[in-house]
């Protein structure tokens, strides 16, 4: 199976870690020879109740045996998806009421660009340095790491970064932006949390010159924080949400969400202002569904918070300068990048799975599923740090 792995599927990268898959449940994944690996990336933060859960799993095949595909998105009511924009409205702030629902994070990025400026009329964006929204066109113009645009150039126009937490940059917000676009925590940066209010800052400042929030809660979203949204931690409701993987429950989605008077604005004029055939899949819609119930009926995300105080008191080593971010979304961030490269591969092959960041070559992630267990928790934090021992006596 590697051979026709590397032979007919495209690759993203030079080297993937192609380890070959049988089956995963619960907080592991399997390999071909049985193997067992604890997963502490949780499909880089999308299986929010880790693998094949039975509540997910029975939304699937029930939802199987009524109807799949039948129209593009936005003709039929289609109940799973219609249970799902109802429950994110129950949930949300009462300014954010109507949610679109795509096929990926990537594709809810490009929809909320599209919304900001058709409502506003004005062209200019605002993004952070070392932002990641996805890797199509619109999204990956909302990057400043020319080494990873300039082969995809002309990109999106009118595009200018300000400094995550750097408050000065609030003046470059002006008459002319339709929108600034923030990542609620950092993620390819290295897990970065707004500090000192930064978010409610620039809430205002685009209140002060008519230019919209979108905050882009895919990594954030679903729970991972403690809270169901990443924004609810600090003080700072967006104009458009942006989520996306965790909300699928292992399938793919994504989705952007604001008032019922903004989003109207991608009805008319022109009709069809965005379109998709296959967002608000009833399959997927149902697992969604399910993953969000789950979420919001039980403690998981008070957990959240009780776990990452475990990850946090079990993950100490001299090679671990610090951990970043807020509940299941942390970064460990190691002395340096050879360190952090050799422990996401020395770790895998003592069973347990750990990734890296786009842009901190010496981050490590770790995103498990909520559901993780504390001895689980433990177990993985034993094999990093024995990772690091081994490391130190060499």
């Amino acid at each position: 199976m590697k051979n026709q792995f590397f032979k007919h599927q495209a690759q993203t990268t030079p080297h993937p870690l192609a380890m070959e898959i049988s089956h995963a449940k619960g907080s592991y994944i399997y390999d071909t020879n049985n193997k067992a690996y604890l997963d502490f990336v949780a499909g880089v933060s999308a299986c929010s109740l880790g693998h094949s859960h039975p509540r997910v799993v029975s939304a699937i095949k029930k939802q199987l045996d009524s109807y799949l595909h039948v129209m593009v998105y936005g003709e039929y009511i289609q109940k799973p998806a219609v249970d799902l924009c109802a429950l994110l409205a129950k949930h949300l702030p009462k300014s954010l009421e109507k949610t679109y629902l795509v096929n990926s994070g990537t594709e809810a990025i490009e929809g909320a660009l599209k919304l900001a400026r058709r409502a506003t009329g004005r062209s200019k964006i605002i993004a952070a340095h070392n932002a990641y929204h996805g890797n199509t066109m619109g999204s990956l113009s909302l990057m400043d790491f020319e080494e990873r645009k300039a082969p995809f150039r002309p990109l999106l126009p009118d595009i200018s970064h300000i400094t995550f937490n750097y408050e000065p940059h609030l003046k470059h917000i002006t008459t002319k932006t339709a929108c600034v676009v923030l990542e609620t925590i950092q993620g390819g940066a290295g897990f970065i949390e707004p500090k000192n209010g930064y978010l409610s800052k620039i809430r205002k400042r685009c209140d002060d010159v008519g230019a919209l929030l979108i905050l882009d809660e895919i990594q954030p979203g679903i729970g991972r924080t403690g809270k169901l949204f990443g924004f609810e931690n600090y003080n700072c409701i967006p104009d458009i949400l942006v989520t996306g993987k965790g909300l699928g429950g292992g399938l793919p989605i994504g989705a952007f969400t604001a008032s019922a008077k903004l989003m109207d604005r991608l009805q008319d004029e022109p009709k069809l202002g965005h379109i998709t055939t296959f967002g608000g899949n009833p399959v997927i819609a149902s697992a969604a569904l399910a993953t969000l119930q789950e979420i919001t009926e039980r403690d998981l995300m008070s957990q959240t918070l009780e776990k990452e105080q475990l990850i946090r008191t079990h993950l100490k080593h001299p090679f671990i300068e610090e951990i970043r971010g807020k509940g299941l979304m942390l970064a460990a961030i190691l002395s340096s990048s050879e360190i952090a490269n050799h422990l996401v591969l020395k770790a895998q092959d003592n069973g347990l799975i750990l990734f890296w960041l786009l842009f901190e070559p010496k981050a490590v992630r770790i995103t498990p599923p909520l559901t993780i267990s504390n001895d689980e928790i433990i177990k993985g934090c034993g094999i990093i740090v024995e990772v690091l021992k081994n490391i130190q006596s060499k």
